[in-house]
């Protein structure tokens, strides 16, 4: 199994992990690391995409050379699959996306992180995050971040079945941003993925999944960074005082991710941690 782990830092405790070290952005990684500036790649876009331009390098440069018994995926240098057996150690909710309450050294870590394909996968094609619960957002997170949402459905206020993923999206990432996105998927798709947002509670997280089916991950790319150029011409490459909107790719690759693979997949989920090794 390879597991990309993606990072804009020089970390030497990724590989430690039994993890591929994989470098993003600007910096320099030393000669053990993937950089994504080599081979094909969207290096120039990473301060609007994040880790999503690594993404496109391993599509471009790695994919092709697995094998159909290769299990495969990517994860972040703060947050990790975990094995099946920590589930109920883990917290998922709005505040506390992966937290585990107890300080964890490097070689806990390691103990607790997926070393090999588990045996209940042998019928799937993607393993991805267990899903976070997106209801009941707070009265006053609302009102603050999601005020047009409100004014126009104030009943979300006291509705927490009301708190989708479109909720969720309006509230870091701007008002209405997901509708313009979501008009320029193509015709198979862009009706679903409507429904997803809207009646889904729920959201596998972080961009990250494990596959052992590159035809399917194959396919998957290819709508996901049409999809991500037609949004450019709408939202363009831009820094701003937002990191939210800057990184919009990011953040519409997180909602489409689960959805496509939901739709085209046999999906199974694992639990993960957001556990910040670096500080």
């Amino acid at each position: 199994m390879h597991i990309y782990c993606i990072t804009h830092k020089n970390l030497d405790f990724i590989e430690k992990l039994n993890l591929i070290p994989s470098g993003v952005g600007s910096n320099s990684y030393p000669q053990n690391f993937i950089d994504e500036k080599t081979g094909i790649n969207i290096n120039q876009k990473n301060p609007y995409y994040g880790e999503i331009t690594f993404h496109y390098w391993l599509w471009k440069n790695k994919l092709k050379d697995f094998s159909k018994n290769d299990w495969f995926g990517v994860c972040h240098y703060r947050r990790f699959f975990l094995k099946d057996k920590f589930y109920k150690k883990i917290q998922n909710s709005n505040n506390q996306q992966g937290f585990f309450k107890n300080k964890l050294s490097l070689n806990e870590i390691k103990s607790m992180i997926i070393e090999k394909p588990d045996k209940s996968w042998k019928d799937l094609d993607v393993i991805l995050c267990e899903p976070i619960d997106l209801r009941n957002q707070k009265k006053t997170k609302i009102i603050k971040k999601a005020f047009k949402s409100f004014i126009k459905k104030p009943s979300i206020l006291f509705n927490g079945k009301k708190h989708n993923i479109r909720l969720h999206f309006e509230m870091f990432h701007g008002y209405k941003n997901l509708d313009l996105a979501i008009n320029l998927l193509p015709e198979d798709d862009k009706l679903d993925f409507q429904n997803y947002i809207n009646h889904k509670t729920s959201l596998s997280p972080n961009c990250m999944y494990i596959s052992n089916n590159k035809e399917k991950v194959e396919k998957f790319y290819l709508k996901l960074f049409t999809w991500l150029e037609n949004c450019e011409k709408v939202f363009g490459l831009k820094k701003t005082n937002d990191y939210g909107t800057q990184r919009i790719y990011t953040f519409l690759t997180e909602r489409y991710l689960p959805f496509w693979f939901e739709k085209y997949c046999r999906v199974g989920y694992s639990p993960w941690v957001f556990y910040d090794l670096s500080k």
